[in-house]
């Protein structure tokens, strides 16, 4: 294996650790753990911090900003070695440009003290880094022609867009706190719901555009759109893996399974209550399905033939 596969796989790995991290970081209320940016209370460790909680949060999010360092100076080189190389340096280029909004979001997280659309643009930008430094990684090696490929491109890329919603809707949960809007399964208890406040982007934490208090109403509107969401996303998704059947066996398993288990946590995080480690995992699962039907398209758009 060349350096630069090598580099692309160890990118790929950095960027899933780096987004589940994120979502560690968020779901355990540690995102302003470090109230200042790019350091810690002016530190670039943090230190003299009496409360043990406080400590415990600032350790989390000083160790999640250096990861996503970590991950920026390797794609740095990806870039470099690209040019270098003169082979998929528009792409690479692409993802430091990707790279260089996802840090400014990430300090806007913390200035903007966690507004809710810097904070689903922050995870978007996430799984958008993870997509497409797998496509590039994939592009590392080669493959055999396989033209029947080309025949699931509009199903892949329907999954893939209505997948990418989903995350999209799922962020605007987490960011807004709203997982636990409606508790019971699977209906939510006749709830009334204000979608107008919901989905209101321009807006503070906890507060509608004209500074009042978020209804439940609007909580209970987002948490059901993503509920409800999910049943599309999983159609689309199954549907896609029993058309790749007939041409890629294991990447259809490998799919199907996925969004199976990734729909499984999302009712398991309701009917638990939302305990930390399935919420993780909840956020893990986007990822790897994520990555999943990158590979399908990947395959599907360049009609080539996908060998486990």
């Amino acid at each position: 294996m060349s350096a630069y596969r090598g580099l692309c796989i160890a990118a790929v790995a950095l960027a899933f650790i780096v987004v589940v991290m994120g979502a560690y970081v968020r779901l355990s209320d540690a995102g302003l753990g470090c109230p200042d940016w790019p350091f810690c209370y002016g530190r670039p460790l943090p230190a003299e911090i009496a409360d043990r909680a406080a400590l415990a949060r600032a350790w989390k999010e000083m160790g999640h900003r250096y990861l996503a360092g970590a991950l920026g100076v390797a794609i740095v080189l990806l870039v470099l070695g690209a040019w270098r190389r003169r082979r998929h340096a528009v792409l690479a280029s692409a993802i430091v440009l990707l790279v260089a909004l996802q840090a400014t979001l990430g300090k806007w997280t913390v200035t903007m003290l966690l507004k809710p659309a810097i904070v689903t643009a922050h995870l978007l930008g996430g799984m958008g880094t993870l997509a497409l430094l797998g496509w590039l990684a994939l592009a590392q090696w080669p493959h055999a022609p396989a033209p029947e490929m080309r025949a699931l491109r509009t199903t892949a890329a329907i999954a893939l867009g209505a997948l990418a919603l989903q995350i999209a809707l799922g962020g605007w949960v987490s960011a807004n706190y709203a997982a636990l809007a409606c508790p019971d399964l699977p209906l939510c208890r006749g709830q009334a719901m204000d979608f107008a406040n919901a989905f209101h982007v321009v807006r503070e934490l906890g507060r509608t555009s004209e500074g009042e208090l978020l209804p439940r109403a609007a909580l209970t509107a987002i948490h059901w759109t993503h509920r409800v969401f999910a049943l599309v996303a999983l159609a689309a998704v199954l549907l896609a893996a029993a058309r790749t059947w007939r041409v890629a066996r294991a990447l259809a398993i490998t799919v199907a399974a996925l969004v199976i288990l990734q729909f499984g946590l999302g009712v398991a995080n309701v009917a638990a209550g939302l305990p930390l480690a399935l919420a993780a995992a909840h956020n893990a699962g986007a990822a790897l399905l994520l990555a999943a039907l990158v590979v399908l398209n990947f395959f599907a758009f360049r009609g080539l033939r996908f060998s486990s």
